[in-house]
């Protein structure tokens, strides 16, 4: 028989006992009661069965404080194989050979026991030296800027800028920023992110990190235009020279090249073509190192898988 409950949690008074002590409780018809130590203990396991009234208990909050001591990393954070299955890297089973092995780092220190906690948006952790993409408040996203947008996420002259595309997600108190630049007319993959440390490391010289330019220009070049941009182009700021440098087509007057540079600095795509006598007609930014803006319309984006932001780490050193 089911046991019944008010909407408290509380049993009903009348609460029935099993049936196995409920068949032992009454004799049949005409027999007489058990008598002896065999009824007695029947009668008092009944006396001894205690049936709770209490409401059910409320979740109490526990302070931060109370509960730091305990055991290596407290009882806050997380396993350590959960967060790399749930990062992608393996399942946990697998995440356990790996820390077995010493694959597996938690800031810069070698994991050498199971159990370890940590805490997915502070520690660091990598396995075989790559770092593994673990905080769930950092968010990363390619964007395909249009033609005609300006590279920031407020205009204070009220003109189109990529803010307005994603401007639901920083109304809702999500903060990004824009990694470097695009120049209005130019097109293309730009990387919006919260992650600071990210942002300026991809952008500081040091780590010269590749930028991909498809340029449709005016006039139809040959190899000489290719020499001449990895061999470097006299500009008035200093030389500006390409990493690599391809022709793709050239049909009606027209041409479309491939650029690839590591240099930052301001319309430098469009000053070297122009100065090879090959006026830029349109700009697109295709690649940021390893990241491919693919078949992305211009307005969308999407946000980094994890082997996408591995390798932005990786280049970076982080």
């Amino acid at each position: 028989m089911k046991h019944t409950a008010r909407r408290d949690g509380t049993p009903e008074k009348k609460t029935r006992i099993s049936a196995s002590h409920s068949q032992a409780k009454r004799p049949h018809r005409g027999q007489k009661a058990q008598s002896g130590s065999g009824s007695e203990q029947k009668r008092k396991s009944v006396q001894d069965l205690i049936i709770s009234h209490a409401k059910p208990a409320k979740k109490q909050h526990v302070k931060r404080s109370e509960l730091q001591s305990g055991s290596e990393h407290s009882s806050e954070g997380i396993r350590l194989q959960k967060v790399l299955a749930q990062a992608g890297v393996a399942s946990r089973r697998h995440a356990e050979i790996l820390i077995d092995a010493g694959r597996v780092e938690v800031n810069g220190n070698i994991v050498m026991k199971q159990g370890m906690r940590v805490h997915p948006n502070v520690d660091v952790i990598r396995v075989d030296g790559v770092r593994v993409n673990v905080n769930e408040e950092h968010r990363y996203f390619i964007l395909n800027k249009p033609r005609g947008l300006h590279s920031t996420m407020h205009d204070e002259m009220g003109r189109p800028c990529i803010g307005d595309l994603v401007g639901e997600r920083i109304s809702a108190g999500q903060r990004l920023f824009h990694v470097g630049r695009l120049d209005a007319d130019t097109e293309g993959l730009i990387l919006l992110t919260n992650d600071g440390e990210l942002a300026n490391r991809l952008m500081h010289p040091r780590y010269k990190i590749s930028k991909t330019y498809l340029a449709t220009v005016q006039g139809e070049a040959d190899r000489s235009l290719l020499t001449t941009l990895r061999k470097g182009v006299e500009l008035d700021d200093g030389v500006a020279q390409a990493d690599y440098a391809q022709i793709i087509d050239t049909h009606q007057g027209k041409s479309l090249i491939r650029v690839e540079l590591h240099e930052g600095r301001k319309h430098i795509v469009r000053r070297m073509l122009k100065e090879c006598g090959y006026p830029v007609l349109r700009l697109v930014r295709t690649k940021l190192h390893t990241v491919q803006l693919g078949e992305q319309t211009p307005g969308a984006f999407r946000a980094l898988n994890n082997a996408e932001l591995t390798s932005l780490y990786k280049a970076v050193d982080m």
